[in-house]
């Protein structure tokens, strides 16, 4: 595993979204301060390569092997549910949680926003399927980056091509949740973050955990979409300074 730490102060651990590298994650940690244990997931960025097994219990563990004690954990996206997955499995390793968009879609199952997710997905799982992992990336892209593809350099698109393989990996663990995460109580301070213009997935999302959290708070940041760290990075760092991060 590669991992980094940056600054000083209370340890916070820091979980990248799904396609990406830690390094995403670093100019929202700048902007919160302290110090900042954050590491690639399996498959991505200099980490080694994705070894078949279950694909977020590799990761939560890795997260775990960040952790010297009770650790405030901030995950976006997949690395949020990642995060979460640790708090349930691991409480002794976690005592804050900070959840931007958590792509945990158990949770709203049963909800119209979740079968237009199903729905939406389909061009992705149909490309999956017939091997276009070009046309997959750009799907996913489309449904969940932060600009069109034919925008992405050449070389940060061959990246996420190469890298789309791993999101199919991850969709039993966070479509069927077989561990339950997702209907585990959970009594620690959570802030849920999510942009008013993401998929309205991910509000349905939010509710379904809420429902089992005694200590949460969803944030809604105007104008942002789902990589709202990296285009609202001073916003989420607000929110985050505000629930009491131990940071700094």
């Amino acid at each position: 595993m590669h991992q980094v730490s940056v600054g000083h102060g209370a340890p916070v651990v820091m979980v990248h979204c799904m396609l990406a590298r830690h390094e995403s994650l670093l100019p929202l940690a700048g902007a919160i301060g302290g110090r900042a244990t954050l590491f690639d997931l399996p498959g991505h960025g200099r980490s080694p390569d994705w070894d078949d097994a279950p694909y977020q219990a590799q990761a939560v563990a890795m997260a775990a092997d960040c952790c010297d004690g009770p650790t405030h954990v901030i995950g976006h996206s997949f690395g949020a549910t990642v995060a979460l997955r640790l708090a349930v499995e691991r409480p002794d390793l976690v005592n804050r949680l900070t959840l931007i968009e958590p792509v945990y879609f158990a949770a709203a199952r049963g909800t119209m926003e979740h079968d237009a997710h199903v729905a939406g997905f389909r061009p992705f799982v149909a490309a999956m399927e017939s091997g276009d992992h070009a046309a997959a990336a750009a799907r996913f892209n489309a449904l969940w980056g932060a600009q069109p593809w034919g925008k992405i350099p050449p070389r940060t698109q061959v990246y996420l091509v190469d890298r789309i393989p791993l999101v199919a990996a991850s969709g039993p663990e966070i479509e069927d949740d077989p561990a339950g995460i997702t209907a585990a109580p959970l009594d620690i301070p959570v802030s849920l973050i999510r942009g008013a213009d993401s998929p309205p997935v991910i509000g349905a999302i939010h509710a379904g955990l809420m429902r089992h959290m005694t200590q949460a708070t969803d944030h809604v940041v105007p104008g942002a979409g789902h990589m709202l760290p990296l285009t609202h990075t001073a916003q989420v760092a607000a929110i985050i300074r505000a629930a009491g991060s131990g940071i700094g």
